[in-house]
């Protein structure tokens, strides 16, 4: 049997081919990244393990014999769950291997923002030693975060701003239950943008989030208000951004993921003296590397050799006459 691996953002393969090894299972890595080769490659495989690629409905109708897609990460929106349910294909996701990276990566940039770390940081390396440059700075204690998308990374956000002394909200589109001791609320969209001083992001991508952040959205926060991005870039119109940014709308933004990653190192938004970029690297950890190769090549190899994987995002397709995989309960 053989797997395609349509990209990757660590050193190598080697953690999967040792598990994929254990069942019989080889690698074929695309060189390319392009939706051309990945139809070419799929011909004759049986799984699919994809990072940030698309794998589409083109791909998956040219993978007659595949059995499952497995994502490397929590989102699902580069792959066509739809039509892979449809073709009777199990889709695969690792739901919390980076939690406390991704929010810690959130948190970092808002200090980041609030005391002007990279700000004073850029000025002295330009050759400007000037304490007032940055100013006027506020206390963290007492001031209000907007948390956009309540799930486990929202959650590890609020503990931590919590040890902060922030006041915590959260907007999600669905009610969430809360325990007796979480000191959070739940407000409208609207009602987030008007009272947060720091709004992070952590909701997934679908039609109805995309672009959520819009000029329209920036015009109802504060002036003196930052929004965090560690989720996924089309979440925010850039082209909404950089004029809020530029009008002085908002205050500024932390931002480790945009819609065109790798982005052009011309645009103005990534060379705004406003923004703070990272190049989506929130979820990187060793720890976390490790644990995302592992879980997304054992649900690969699990459903290979017939057995239930642990993360199945489309369940219903095990009930089908036309699931690809011999699956046994575990």
């Amino acid at each position: 049997m053989k797997v395609l691996v349509t990209d990757y953002a660590w050193k190598s393969l080697r953690i999967e081919q040792e598990i994929l090894d254990c069942v019989g299972v080889s690698l074929v890595v695309a060189e390319t990244g392009s939706e051309d080769e990945f139809v070419q490659l799929a011909v004759d495989v049986d799984g699919i393990l994809t990072c940030w690629k698309r794998v589409s409905e083109r791909v998956i109708r040219n993978a007659p014999r595949c059995q499952a897609i497995a994502r490397y990460g929590i989102g699902l929106d580069n792959i066509d769950v739809e039509y892979a349910t449809k073709m009777g294909i199990v889709v695969t996701n690792v739901p919390a291997y980076c939690v406390e990276e991704v929010s810690d990566h959130a948190m970092a940039l808002l200090l980041s923002l609030a005391r002007k770390v990279t700000f004073y940081d850029r000025a002295i390396k330009s050759g400007s030693y000037d304490l007032q440059a940055g100013t006027p700075l506020h206390r963290i204690s007492g001031q209000t975060l907007g948390i956009v998308g309540f799930g486990k990374i929202g959650r590890a956000v609020y503990r931590k701003a919590r040890g902060f002394g922030l006041k915590v909200i959260f907007y999600d589109s669905i009610v969430v239950q809360l325990g007796k001791e979480d000191d959070v609320a739940q407000v409208s969209f609207k009602d987030l943008l008007k009272r947060s001083d720091y709004i992070s992001i952590h909701a997934p991508l679908t039609p109805e989030t995309r672009h959520l952040f819009n000029l329209e959205a920036f015009r109802q926060m504060k002036p003196t208000a930052f929004v965090i991005n560690a989720a996924r870039g089309e979440l925010i119109d850039a082209n909404g951004l950089l004029r809020a940014l530029d009008e002085g709308l908002i205050a500024g933004a932390g931002l480790d993921v945009l819609p065109k990653e790798p982005p052009d190192l011309a645009d103005p938004l990534v060379r705004h003296p406003k923004a703070i970029i990272t190049p989506h690297a929130a979820f990187n950890s060793e720890e976390s590397v490790e644990e995302l190769q592992r879980t997304a090549a054992s649900q690969m190899a699990d459903i290979l050799s017939g057995k239930l994987p642990q993360f199945v995002v489309n369940p219903d397709v095990l009930k089908q006459s036309n699931l690809r995989a011999a699956l046994r309960a575990r």
